[in-house]
């Protein structure tokens, strides 16, 4: 299996409140992307890659920086010739200690031993007044991901499982990358470029299951970002084995 993270992120909303600051203290995150932010000791982007290699998960890891979302995922499995399960994983996103890619890859195996195509998707549950800001998924008794409903309202579904950056494709549900991107060719880059909806579109085409965890830090915004920084900083118990 291959992993894939997506950094071509800047953080506009980050570096508008960087910005706006004028006490000094986040002079040094002006310009910094995403993936780079400082989260404790290390780069965002260096706690993947860490995880990653010590899990023994993956044997490649490919950053792509440039395209959309689903283009960027697109480039990498051409240029480096990838026909492998890939992890897609947000380059702004991290998770919670009780999150491990041991699991994740357990839980894969498990799936596709019954069927061979099944792709894995996290999610953890969210307020009520969140709906609007996720992907939301509904599933079966089973974990079988139904639909996901694109920031709804609250009353718009009953589910409250927000799905973050981190997808497991099987290889065999890679090629449909290149279907969702010939049909979406004309339309508007907001309905090509963001992973949820190529996984929006996956679905009812490929068996796609749920993996639920506590939840994922947001660094979006500069009170979002310092809440990130302190937990890494402060109370995570074991950086060693940390997402392994």
């Amino acid at each position: 299996m291959k992993a894939v993270i997506l950094a071509a992120g800047y953080g506009t909303r980050l570096q508008r409140d960087v910005s706006s600051d004028r006490s000094g203290r986040f002079a040094h995150l002006v310009g910094v992307p995403k993936p780079l932010l400082p989260v404790g000791r290390s780069p965002l982007i260096s706690r993947w890659v860490r995880a990653l290699t010590r899990s023994g998960t993956v044997d490649g890891i490919y950053v792509v920086e440039r395209l959309g979302a689903v283009a960027c995922l697109q480039l990498a499995l051409k240029h480096f010739g990838i026909q492998d399960g890939v992890i897609v994983i947000g380059g702004d996103t991290l998770f919670r200690e009780d999150f491990s890619l041991g699991r994740v890859t357990q839980k894969v195996s498990e799936l596709q031993e019954r069927s061979g195509d099944s792709c894995l998707l996290l999610c953890y549950r969210c307020r009520d007044e969140e709906t609007q800001k996720y992907g939301i998924l509904e599933v079966d008794d089973n974990l079988r991901v139904l639909r996901m409903k694109e920031k709804p309202r609250p009353s718009e579904t009953e589910s409250r499982r927000a799905c973050p950056c981190f997808y497991v494709f099987s290889k065999e549900s890679l090629p449909l990358l290149d279907a969702f991107l010939e049909e979406k060719k004309d339309a508007p880059i907001e309905e090509r470029d963001a992973p949820g909806n190529f996984v929006s579109w996956l679905i009812p085409r490929k068996p796609v299951f749920a993996h639920e965890i506590s939840g994922r830090f947001d660094v979006g915004n500069l009170p979002s970002y310092l809440e990130c920084d302190v937990y890494f900083s402060e109370k995570l118990q074991d950086d060693k084995s940390f997402m392994v």
